[in-house]
């Protein structure tokens, strides 16, 4: 089992800052485990309700009776399911002493879970879970085989851990299936599972590319405002993200517009059709998509969230895939799949124009980072964990 260490002590450090904590994430990306990681560790009683498990259901037929005499760690998973707990958890978060915390797992985003934020401001907290990262699954700078297969099979653990690329690949289908078919359902969104099966593929095939609600309602033949909704969805439960323009003040023509991307590689390799490596090196979206799963590394590297980072664009060419401000510092990236990259007038322009303090290129492979030119360094992608700007 993998120890989730950045997380749990995440995780211990808003529970005692906070009565209540929300753990969000995608179906299957290890909530659960993590909880009963911290479970392990907590010192006091933990009572466990899962309410998806139709004894802890009948359990909490009267919430207020089974919840009110709890103490210690108290873990509600998919809370998303019982909305109506939200009223009796602010009650019993406001109690003098605080004799109970409370850790709420859930499968969307606050955005969706509205009641959530309102019900309970000022005492919940919000962690979110992404998929396991590079450094969590392998600690060898120079493992160019685990970077690979994670890079293919994307991080969601039963994926990634799995005994073969077809065993991932069946996974992976299976979890799409799963989430059309039964987790928006549950989560009151009546959509066609073969409209959003539609609507999931293109958006894989859009992968990196600034988003067009018109072109993708064309293509799908519903309204922009369609798409738009749809979106929303796939973004509210981590299923895909927007990275939203930089702009700045240069009197230049900048990209206005979001990129989009697929949020796990293993699930846009699956809706893509990609069978294994061979079939993603040979694949048109083979470029983009290891950005894609590279903006990924860096933002759970440095912690910054998806929200707080940037693409920039010019309509001239010069572009800069992501942009991070850390610790004062602007930081910029450029994501090349090649084990050789050079700098490009580009890189340049993006260094002047944005002021960067420094701009790191990362590449595939293993080994150590070198310099490029003056404030621009080559990283191999397995030496992000040991860069100066990690945590």
């Amino acid at each position: 089992m993998i120890i989730r260490q950045t997380h749990l002590a995440q995780l211990t450090e808003r529970l005692a800052d906070f009565p209540v904590v929300a753990l969000l994430g995608p179906r299957q990306v290890g909530k659960t485990t993590l909880a009963r990681q911290l479970a392990n560790q907590w010192q006091g009683p933990v009572r466990h309700f899962d309410l998806e498990d139709p004894d802890d259901q009948a359990r909490l037929a009267d919430p207020a009776f089974v919840l009110r005499p709890l103490t210690g760690l108290v873990v509600l998973d998919e809370i998303q399911l019982r909305p109506d707990l939200f009223p009796l958890l602010r009650v019993l978060a406001d109690r003098e002493g605080a004799p109970a915390r409370f850790l709420l797992l859930g499968s969307a985003a606050p955005e969706l879970m509205r009641q959530t934020a309102e019900t309970l401001a000022g005492r919940v907290a919000f962690h979110e879970l992404d998929g396991l990262a590079l450094h969590e699954t392998s600690t060898d700078s120079d493992d160019a085989a685990s970077l690979d297969r994670h890079w293919l099979r994307g991080g969601f653990p039963r994926a990634l851990l799995a005994g073969s690329d077809k065993a991932s690949r069946e996974w992976h289908e299976a979890f799409v299936r799963t989430y059309l078919e039964r987790d928006l359902p549950q989560l009151g969104i009546n959509l066609s599972a073969v409209t959003m099966r539609r609507f999931w593929t293109m958006l894989a095939h859009y992968h990196g590319q600034t988003w067009n609600s018109s072109e993708l309602g064309r293509a799908l033949g519903v309204s922009d405002k369609s798409v738009a909704r749809w979106l929303d969805i796939l973004e509210g439960t981590y299923m895909a993200f927007r990275l939203l323009p930089w702009h700045t003040n240069l009197g230049k023509r900048q990209v206005k517009a979001p990129k989009v991307y697929v949020a796990d590689s293993g699930v846009l390799h699956s809706l893509l059709g990609i069978q294994g490596l061979d079939g993603l090196l040979a694949h048109p979206k083979c470029g983009a998509s290891w950005e894609g799963a590279m903006i990924c590394e860096v933002l759970q590297r440095t912690r910054v969230r998806r929200t707080e980072a940037y693409f920039w664009g010019v309509h001239t060419g010069a572009e800069l895939d992501l942009l991070i401000e850390l610790n004062g510092r602007k930081i910029g990236f450029e994501f090349k799949l090649t084990r050789s990259p050079k700098v490009t007038p580009s890189m340049r322009s993006a260094c002047e124009q944005l002021g960067l303090d420094h701009l790191y290129v990362v590449c595939h492979g293993a080994g150590h980072s070198w310099p490029l030119a003056e404030g621009i360094t080559a990283l191999p992608a397995l030496c992000l964990a040991s860069t100066e700007w990690a945590p």
